[in-house]
């Protein structure tokens, strides 16, 4: 085998062309003027890359500077909505990929990262969108490996593409619900997805994927104009109203939000544990919907959320921001007999879907 390191080696007697070296160093200036830069490094499933940074920011009436990695949070950075909200002010953070499911982390002055999944490496700041401070961070990536093309799944395939989980079939959807309903019975949202995998693994993929547990009330979670005031976080985690599904109110409640985009919108979804196996394994149902403002309470007038009717664009979200995480083991799409494609929730407002379940089989994280 050709040494990689080397640009002409004799390999067995032959003369090999030469190859791109495997470590490969780039740099960046990372200034205030803009949220996000793109490094242009494209990196496959398993590809490492570190990255150090030097320099500082200067944020109006700020005491002190910002360093790489960031500045202690006080009081009132618990009101600014940041993307990395573990971070301080300023920190150098980055993400992989440029859509809505790209979760971002922190990087600092110093870090090494693995791709779970292929994508573009991105460079930005944890700041609000309306920051603009001097100054910038000088940032060196070093590429160790960019990955191997033969272990990238292909873990977004067309819904049109037929379904390849054991035990995944028309006698299991034979056992599910369509729709989950409210403690009166009324039909709500649509069953869109479904996972297998242990309790554990469960909450260890979507707290990777940057989900947080929601805790559930038995009062309809009623909202009004002051909810604008709240931090990302604090609307994040508040409670979901309980929904049913097997007799039963959710199991857990897990809620992502937009860091950039008005409080009153997250990534919303409600999971039960179902009542049998799938090949010996635990089976979770769920239901995923995306909440994007506030709207009337058709039952009694009051106020609730407003989801976007097209929940396929949420079912989609749910799998890339999986997926991202690299412990989504498989994935794909099952059309049930009668699927749901146009329907009211309980409180009244419509959605419409191709009718697809998304499926996927969760796993450990690799050593």
């Amino acid at each position: 085998m050709c040494n990689r390191f080397l640009p002409l080696v004799l390999c067995a007697g032959l003369l090999c062309e030469a190859q791109e070296p495997l470590k490969k160093s780039y740099e960046f200036d990372v200034t205030g003027t803009k949220q996000w830069l793109d490094t242009g490094i494209d990196l496959l499933a398993g590809g490492r890359v570190s990255i150090t940074a030097s320099g500082s920011l200067q944020y109006p009436q700020a005491q002190t500077a910002a360093t790489p990695d960031g500045m202690s949070r006080g009081w009132k950075d618990l009101m600014r909505v940041m993307p990395v909200n573990e971070a301080g002010r300023g920190a150098l953070i980055g993400k992989l990929g440029n859509d809505d499911a790209s979760i971002p982390f922190p990087i600092g002055s110093r870090k090494e990262i693995r791709a779970p999944l292929g994508g573009r490496l991105w460079l930005g700041l944890n700041q609000t969108s309306s920051d603009s401070p001097d100054g910038s961070y000088h940032a060196i990536i070093q590429v160790l490996d960019r990955g191997d093309a033969s272990k990238a799944m292909a873990l977004l395939p067309d819904t049109a593409k037929p379904l390849s989980i054991s035990g995944v079939d028309a006698r299991l959807f034979d056992r599910i619900p369509r729709r989950i309903s409210d403690l009166q019975g009324d039909p709500g949202d649509m069953v869109n997805f479904l996972i297998v995998g242990s309790e554990q693994q469960l909450l260890a993929t979507f707290k990777s994927a940057g989900w947080v547990t929601v805790d559930k009330t038995k009062k309809d979670a009623v909202l009004h104009g002051l909810v604008s005031t709240l931090s990302k976080e604090s609307y994040v985690e508040m409670p979901m109203s309980e929904l049913y599904l097997f007799g039963r109110a959710q199991d857990y409640g897990m809620a992502h939000a937009e860091p950039f985009k008005v409080v009153a919108t997250r990534h919303h979804l409600r999971l039960w544990k179902a009542p049998f196996l799938v090949n010996g394994q635990t089976l979770w149902v769920g239901a995923a919907t995306h909440d994007t403002g506030f709207d009337r309470d058709q039952r009694n007038n009051g106020w609730t959320h407003k989801i976007d009717p097209n929940i396929d664009d949420e079912r989609k979200y749910l799998a890339e921001s999986l997926s991202g995480t690299g412990l989504v083991l498989q994935l794909g799409y099952f059309l049930p007999s009668n699927p749901v494609q146009e329907a009211r929730t309980a409180t009244g407002g419509s959605f419409h879907s191709d009718g697809n379940v998304l499926v996927m089989v969760v796993g450990d994280a690799p050593h």
